[in-house]
């Protein structure tokens, strides 16, 4: 990733680096309090602020840990639900999302939390207590650094919870690997076949990352993207693929590689690249792995492709034609 200074989108790329090497949260006993008497946790927010934050943990916990239930959704469709005996967080940088706003107003939980990127905010006011990242305003349309911060909040939340920190060692350790993949060159070829594509798919695991890059494809490359979640790129879209798209698999299973390189590669003839810390069948980006903290380095490694697929065709990264900040602003 080049030209730092050359948009304000690239510069708050690179203040995650900071963002996880000084990472630090306000004191977590009244949610911690909360959780450990509901053992269920439930996170919602819109877009950047849900997919990679809560998917993030939802997937570690349970890898990790079989003391808590976390469940995700959207505001909307959480609306319908029955969540009385959840422990609730709402992400929100704006505080001000009016999806998230009528869900705390209309839904009742034992405790509900904001985070926020402001302080007193509408959503903070219906909460039992708001959570201030601190990472700062984004000048830039698409979300970056605070969706570091909000997933390592959550995690942070969640291992406290359990009796499990996150040292300030491994924190500046793991901030180590994201300045190496952020400052990492891609292969020329690799971007202009991405610059190239009629549509990117992002293949893999429903842990936020994949979900995350095909939302960023659209924001900062303007490129039409999908996410095929686990093995979904074997079970049918192969019928509507065409040569002239590419797949970007997130640490691809290695027992599937063999099959998608048959069907994809040699039956369709697509570009499919990988992104991940070992050798693939395909062309692959490689990246370093923080046990449990990889879903950061292959969300920052999506940034990098993408930021320069978007700085190839010459587009202004900052200033979308159709994409808000605040996706859709509670205005009562």
């Amino acid at each position: 990733m080049k030209d730092q200074n050359q948009f304000a989108l690239i510069k708050e790329m690179f203040e995650t680096i900071e963002i996880i090497k000084n990472f630090n949260t306000e004191e977590l006993y009244i949610p911690i309090t909360s959780l450990r008497k509901t053992k269920k946790l439930f996170l919602t927010g819109e877009g950047s602020s849900r997919i990679f934050p809560a998917k993030n943990i939802e997937y570690q916990a349970l890898k990790e840990f079989s003391d808590l239930t976390i469940l995700t959704e959207g505001a909307r469709q959480a609306s319908e639900l029955n969540l009385k005996d959840f422990t609730l967080f709402g992400a929100s940088n704006s505080g001000k999302t009016k999806e998230i706003i009528s869900l705390f107003k209309s839904v009742k939980f034992q405790s509900k939390f904001a985070l926020t990127a402001h302080r007193n905010t509408p959503l903070g006011k219906l909460s039992d207590k708001e959570f201030i990242l601190h990472c700062g305003n984004e000048r830039a349309v698409a979300a970056t650094k605070s969706v570091i911060e909000q997933a390592l909040f959550y995690q942070t939340l969640v291992y406290e919870c359990l009796g499990k920190k996150i040292s300030k060692a491994f924190l500046i350790g793991l901030a180590n690997k994201a300045e190496l993949v952020l400052k990492s060159e891609i292969d020329p070829v690799i971007i202009s076949r991405i610059a190239n594509a009629k549509i990117i798919y992002f293949s893999g695991r429903n842990n936020g990352v994949a979900e995350e890059a095909a939302l960023k494809a659209d924001e900062i490359a303007r490129k039409k993207s999908d996410y095929l979640e686990g093995t979904y790129v074997l079970h049918g879209i192969e019928e509507v693929m065409n040569e002239d798209e590419i797949v970007i698999l997130i640490d691809p299973f290695k027992e599937e590689e063999q099959k998608i390189k048959e069907i994809l590669v040699d039956g369709i003839g697509m570009c499919v690249v990988a992104i991940s810390s070992r050798k693939t069948l395909f062309p692959t980006i490689k990246i370093p792995s923080v046990e449990n903290f990889d879903g950061y380095l292959q969300l920052l490694a999506c940034w990098n492709i993408l930021v320069s697929v978007g700085l190839q065709l010459k587009i202004d990264l900052d200033k979308p034609t159709r994409a808000r900040k605040i996706g859709n602003e509670n205005t009562l």
